[in-house]
């Protein structure tokens, strides 16, 4: 690739994207008293953990987003690839803000079954562009499924929550 691709406004748009999520992502986590003084299940990954998986599944959907762009051929499919990507960092967001702002487990995980379904949307939506910007997807999906569960057993650990 020429260095002209990679000044391209979609890649300018989706490298703004993933910052913006993974800073204010990062912003919103707050591992404070409130969050040590819960219960959790002995398999969740330690805290620092999670710093490295977030990051590595927004590059994943970072490449998935320029793939499945740069294979759109029309401007209404970039613009459901945009509006299903901007969407969903949106939803990634609103899960930190319950969780860790409001300390509601209970409306974070109801909040974490739309945004598995926004990685699902995606994942069908760009098979029909590039099955390898899906496939990049995969490792987000799994991972939001984890969290469900984890999400899932703090809240039978800890529950009911007010």
């Amino acid at each position: 690739m020429n260095s002209s691709f990679y000044r391209q406004p979609h890649i300018i748009a989706a490298g703004a994207w993933l910052l913006v999520v993974i800073m204010l992502g990062g912003l919103l986590t707050d591992l404070s008293p409130w969050y040590f003084s819960l219960k959790h299940p002995d398999w969740k990954p330690p805290d620092w953990a999670f710093g490295i998986i977030w990051t590595s599944i927004f590059l994943c959907a970072f490449f998935a987003w320029i793939l499945a762009w740069s294979k759109s051929s029309t401007k209404i499919q970039k613009k459901i690839l945009s509006i299903l990507f901007l969407s969903n960092g949106f939803l990634n967001l609103f899960w930190s803000v319950l969780y860790f702002k409001l300390h509601r487990p209970d409306w974070s995980l109801f909040e974490a079954l739309f945004l598995w379904a926004s990685v699902l949307g995606i994942i069908v939506y760009s098979w029909g562009l590039s099955r390898q910007a899906s496939l990049f997807m995969l490792p987000y999906i799994v991972w939001v499924s984890v969290a469900i569960l984890l999400n899932l057993e703090t809240i039978r650990l800890n529950g009911p929550f007010q």
